[in-house]
């Protein structure tokens, strides 16, 4: 159920990426004059055009603008998420997101209809508001449910629901434009979000303690493997800026920037790459552009299962696992994009790189999207609020980056946004190799992190009153050294 939370999560988010193609007019074209190459549409291409009727003229720039609302919302629910799934428990904190989600997805063709570009945004931001506290509650909810030793295999299950998301977004989003029209993409997926919630209240637990229907076998393992199997309700509030001021998590943030801006830049505009550069027809853009999601899906959870053997029979440890899977989830995938932008209108070839780039992007889920259960399980939800609420501050600008940088939307234009985003995957890389940590940090222990403080002070205390007595002990050496010299200085006068 926590899989299929991503992934309806990932179909309501995805379905404005796959209809905006048919929603507003293609892209101002570029000039006469212009060296661009430009590739060549088919004939079924051609034909979809002149047949489809356009709701909106949004320039790329508006475009953007509506697509990076989202986040706006999905930013601002992220720590309160956090902290409420640490009081109340995950369960109910995600279905109120997921189901308030799929109420503004119904609401969307209404909303384009009616109040037009405003009126879109609005809503959009509204429906990020909703979603913002879906990855803090499943960070809460696996720390409650998971063992460590099964951790990178599931969390890699679970948190890779988002491809295949992105996988039946893309995919159906293009049969059922095809076949009936691109509202009903809003609702179809809207109303499976609604079963979803409703199913998810019936089956699901916070903790395997409030679950009525668990086995006491599995309670004891839960309990063996975990240390508890129920929540702790005393906790300590979240020391938010002690999180803040920490070494591996500040490279953690650092880490989640890079990924979420490739991965934003690839996901939201996918569709638009194979439709306005390609020029594939609806139905092949759908299909083509949810081909690297099913790599991205296949590796996440091969990876997760082949971190957990490595760290399980000792070959590596936790930290180096998580470095190791980090960059290659960066390095690999900015490699196949920019081959991508140099392999031109070879639609074979590009459909092959962006393939193996979301794939070798999926590793990511056995790297650094576990990190903040590793950094704090106590604080799970909190810490994975803040770094992926930091995170999708990319999703509101990198698609306005985008927009600048495409005005026409051709190849060339694509190929400066290729080279930004792999600059960007390199340097977190770099930074995340060099400060990020799997070790749990002395602020999931909020007693301990006081009583360090205490003894910080305590000694910071300590040592500022030695230094004191040893620039009172010179000065007073100097005053005694000075008045030993006086009477020698007038007896050498009087002589």
């Amino acid at each position: 159920m926590a899989f299929l939370a991503i992934v309806n999560a990932y179909t309501m988010r995805s379905a404005l990426n796959v209809t905006i193609i048919r929603i507003t007019n293609p892209p101002v074209k570029a000039p006469k004059n212009s060296t661009e190459v430009i590739c060549v549409a088919t004939d079924a291409y051609k034909q979809e055009m002149k047949d489809f009727l356009f709701v909106e003229a949004w320039s790329e720039q508006q475009q953007s603008l509506t697509l990076s609302s989202f986040y706006i919302g999905y930013l601002i629910t992220h720590v309160p998420g956090g902290l409420l799934c640490e009081i109340f428990g995950g369960k109910w904190i995600l279905c109120l997101g997921i189901l308030t989600t799929a109420i503004f997805t119904i609401l969307t063709p209404e909303s384009i209809y009616e109040g037009g570009l405003g009126s879109i945004v609005t809503l959009r931001i509204l429906m990020g508001l909703g979603e913002g506290t879906t990855f803090p509650a499943l960070s809460n909810l696996l720390s409650q449910w998971v063992p460590l030793k099964e951790r990178g295999c599931l969390g890699a299950f679970v948190f890779g629901g988002g491809q295949m998301g992105s996988i039946l977004g893309n995919f159906f989003g293009g049969i059922i434009q095809h076949k009936l029209h691109w509202s009903w993409v809003y609702y179809t997926f809207g109303v499976v979000g609604v079963i979803w919630c409703i199913l998810f209240c019936l089956l699901c637990y916070s903790d395997p303690e409030s679950h009525p229907c668990i086995r006491d076998s599995e309670k004891e393992y839960l309990r063996i493997q975990m240390g508890q199997t129920s929540r702790k309700h005393n906790l300590a509030t979240a020391p938010i800026l002690d999180m803040m001021k920490n070494k591996a998590v500040i490279a953690l943030i650092f880490a989640q920037i890079g990924h979420d801006w490739g991965f934003y830049v690839m996901s939201t505009y996918l569709p638009k790459y194979m439709d306005n550069v390609l020029k594939f027809n609806i139905l092949k853009s759908g299909f083509f552009a949810s081909l690297p999601s099913l790599s991205m899906w296949i590796i996440s959870l091969s990876s997760g299962c082949l971190a957990d053997v490595l760290i399980n029979r000792g070959v590596i440890k936790v930290t180096f696992a998580r470095k190791m899977f980090t960059t290659m989830g960066k390095v690999i995938p900015g490699i196949c994009m920019m081959a991508a932008s140099y392999l031109g209108c070879n639609k074979i070839g590009v459909v092959m790189m962006f393939t193996l780039m979301m794939g070798s992007m999926g590793t990511y889920y056995a790297g650094m999207k576990l990190n903040p259960l590793d950094l704090s399980p106590n604080y799970s939800g909190t810490l994975m609020a803040i770094v992926n609420g930091i995170g999708s501050i990319t999703g509101i600008i990198s698609p306005l980056v985008v927009g600048a940088l495409t005005p026409h939307g051709t190849l060339l234009e694509w190929r400066m946004v290729f080279w930004v985003t792999l600059g960007i995957l390199l340097i977190t890389s770099v930074i995340y190799i060099i400060w990020g940590s799997a070790d749990i940090q002395l602020f999931n222990d909020v007693p301990a992190l006081k009583a360090h403080k205490a003894e910080q002070k305590r000694l910071k205390a300590i040592k500022k009153a030695e230094k004191a007595a040893a620039n009172a002990l010179k000065k007073a050496e100097k005053e005694e050294g000075k008045v030993s010299a006086t009477p020698s200085a007038a007896s050498a006068k009087a002589k």
